[in-house]
């Protein structure tokens, strides 16, 4: 008798790379982020995205797309 391996494709359902950083930076309100950084509280994304705060934004990382359209409509207000 032969026994054979179905191997699972590779699925992931977050949005981090293999290197742990994530694929796109949400906005959030200023005053939450230290808060969740320390505490390890979750904070609530423009876009609705919910997570603790791990991680900083550098210069030209890229932003959610549904994050950043509302928040441009914001600004036009």
């Amino acid at each position: 008798m032969s026994t054979q391996i179905k191997e699972r494709p590779d699925v992931s359902t977050d949005e981090t790379t293999d290197d742990d950083a994530p694929k796109v930076f949400h906005y959030v309100k200023k005053n939450k982020i230290a808060e969740s950084a320390v505490m390890g509280t979750h904070v609530v994304a423009l876009c609705g995205e919910v997570f603790p705060v791990t991680k900083s934004a550098k210069p030209g990382s890229p932003v959610c797309p549904d994050c950043k359209k509302i928040y441009e409509q914001m600004r036009k207000d």
